[in-house]
């Protein structure tokens, strides 16, 4: 839900901030004080359209920021999206949106503090709001969403879920044979191709670690003057000596016959006799280890060829196939693996086939199940809202859901006749409207936008509740051509969205703006909003109405403030709470 709002120099709102009840708020005021104006900035901060013409004379930018409280069903599809952009915030339970619009035309859109695009402000902001008025966030406008709706009213979710499963099957299951049954030339060709890489890179026999023990043996063989060189010192130095100076092995053999004389005479010299004994050891088994090492360098030209070709083939598989021999290994596993699809492509076909026009007749039948129960809720569906479209004055008004079905030649089978599917079934699910006797029944997304749309929106809502996700509905506009006890009636029914079920068990957060007295009686939250003269500008002012103060703003909205004003606005704020006590 929308819990603050923050407004700042947007048209003639200099700076607002609001703090909206959980419940059913309304907003009053006299024509022109800014009320749609406050609309027009929550949808600018969902995502909606705007220019510079919204920035207050004087300032360089507007901002927009409201703070969302998330319900567990609204963190359910908005905090995967937001961990898959990398937009969480602190709090898994809240949401802060912000939109910028700068005077040089720039608009920057933020979630949580970050940076984001406006495509990607709507997606979310979509799932937050619906406006019902003169804004394009309506859900129930969108015909792709009818579907949904329709499905959720009836509670057709698992076989849904059933349907989409087969339905992903069935589209693997046809990628893989249109890759295989591609150009039989090119699937040639292509297996001439994988033939000669699996056999290339079989041929070279490779092993990982290979490529590593070979540099060093190169380096070995191409310094092996060098090494003899080095090595030969270091063993006539260790072990054998010259005619002018005897070897580290005979100094250190000295060495350790003095100490162990001087350990019979002196005890306290045992430990270092000991040590020259260990480095007499360990010298004796050093010289033994450099003079192997002397016996086994190798003078070979041929090896050194050998091992530069060996390494050369390595280098030119790692060329073509990776950058490593870990990867030449696994390019021609993927090779083989595909060349053994390829050769046996006719037998997979076969069976991808069947395979095919399997999952086809289970789609099939599991739609025409889906569509059945469709029919079913469509009918309780149109009668309901066709009865809260009485409750709120347009009695002859008709609703209803269409449900087409359109043949295709790869369609799913039902009985003899191929149907089109998708992963939502074998229907295109729309509602229809017709607002006034005697019309035919029309798109409602093409009706036109106003009082009567809100109505009809009001009544759709009041029906499908427990089926809507969006948690915060906002009505403009909601009073048009209706008059007080219409009124009466309409705010009985936008208070009953606030507390009637939703997917989580809770109501909605509804706002509505209205000049009618008797729905805003129903309201858990009053706000009047005043246009002012402040230093010579005229600016926006919005307060939470106590409850005395609301008995003087619905005396106002009734006519000149008076005491028979007042007692019917007292009457009127009574009735309601003896209506929403009656209900609760």
């Amino acid at each position: 839900m929308l819990s603050e709002l923050t407004i700042t120099n947007f048209a003639i709102i200099d700076q607002l901030h609001l703090r909206f009840s959980p419940g059913f708020n309304v907003l009053t005021g006299e024509t022109g004080a800014g009320k749609s104006i406050i609309i027009d900035a929550v949808s600018l901060l969902l995502g909606g359209r705007a220019d510079t013409g919204v920035i207050r004379a004087g300032a360089n930018e507007a901002r927009v920021e409201g703070i969302f409280v998330l319900r567990p069903s609204s963190q359910v599809t908005i905090l995967p999206l937001l961990r898959e952009n990398g937009l969480e915030g602190d709090r898994d339970d809240i949401l802060i949106l912000a939109r910028e619009i700068r005077r040089e035309g720039r608009s920057v859109c933020r979630v949580n503090g970050r940076a984001v695009t406006l495509t990607m402000l709507g997606r979310i902001g979509q799932q937050l709001v619906d406006i019902h008025g003169q804004s394009e966030h309506l859900s129930l406008l969108r015909v792709r969403e009818h579907v949904e709706f329709l499905d959720r009213y009836a509670g057709l979710g698992d076989l849904r879920a059933q349907l989409a499963d087969r339905v992903s099957e069935l589209r693997q299951v046809r990628r893989e044979l249109d890759a295989l049954l591609r150009d039989e030339r090119e699937l040639a060709r292509r297996a001439d191709l994988l033939e000669y890489q699996v056999a290339e890179i079989a041929a070279a026999r490779l092993e990982v670690g290979e490529e590593e023990e070979l540099i060093r043996e190169r380096t070995r063989l191409a310094n092996a003057e060098r090494l003899m060189e080095l090595v030969t010192e270091s063993y006539r130095a260790l072990d054998e000596g010259s005619e002018t100076q005897a070897s580290v092995t005979d100094l250190m053999g000295q060495v350790t016959r003095a100490l162990a004389a001087l350990t019979r005479i002196d005890p306290g010299a045992e430990e270092q006799s000991r040590m020259a004994e260990e480095i007499a050891s360990q010298l004796a088994e050093l010289a033994l280890q450099v003079r192997a090492y002397r016996d086994g360098i190798e003078f070979s030209p041929q090896r050194l060829q050998q091992v530069e070709e060996r390494l050369a083939l390595i280098y030119s598989l790692k060329r073509k196939y990776g950058d490593s021999i870990a990867e030449v290994l696994a390019f021609g596993e993927a090779a083989a693996a595909e060349l053994e699809t390829i050769t046996h492509s006719e037998e997979r076909v076969e069976a991808l086939r069947a395979q095919e026009d399997a999952l086809l007749r289970e789609i099939g039948r599991l739609g025409a199940e889906l569509s059945a129960r469709r029919r079913e809720a469509a009918d309780r569906l149109a009668a309901a809202v066709e009865a809260q479209l009485d409750d709120l004055r347009m009695a002859g008004a008709r609703f209803g859901v269409s449900i087409v079905q359109n043949e295709a030649t790869d369609g799913a089978w039902v009985g003899e006749r191929r149907l089109a599917f998708d992963s939502t079934g074998l229907d295109r699910v729309e509602f229809l409207i017709a607002p006034n006797v005697g019309e035919p029944l029309k798109s409602l997304a093409k009706v036109a936008s106003g009082g009567e749309t809100s109505r009809l929106m009001l009544a759709l809502r009041t029906v499908l509740s427990t089926a809507d996700r969006t948690p915060t509905l906002i009505f403009d506009e909601i009073d048009q051509g209706i008059g007080g006890r219409a009124g009466g009636v309409v705010g009985r029914k936008l208070w009953g969205l606030s507390v009637k079920s939703g997917t989580d068990g809770t109501g909605h957060q509804v706002l509505c703006v209205t000049h009618l007295p008797q729905l805003a009686s129903y309201g858990d939250a009053h706000f009047k909003v005043d246009k002012k003269v402040v230093g010579e500008r005229t600016v926006t002012r919005v307060q939470e109405l106590s409850p005395e103060a609301r008995v003087e703003e619905l005396a106002q909205m009734l006519g000149l403030v008076s005491e028979m004003t007042r007692n019917s606005a007292r009457e009127i704020l009574a009735q309601a709470r003896r209506e929403k006590e009656a209900e609760t």
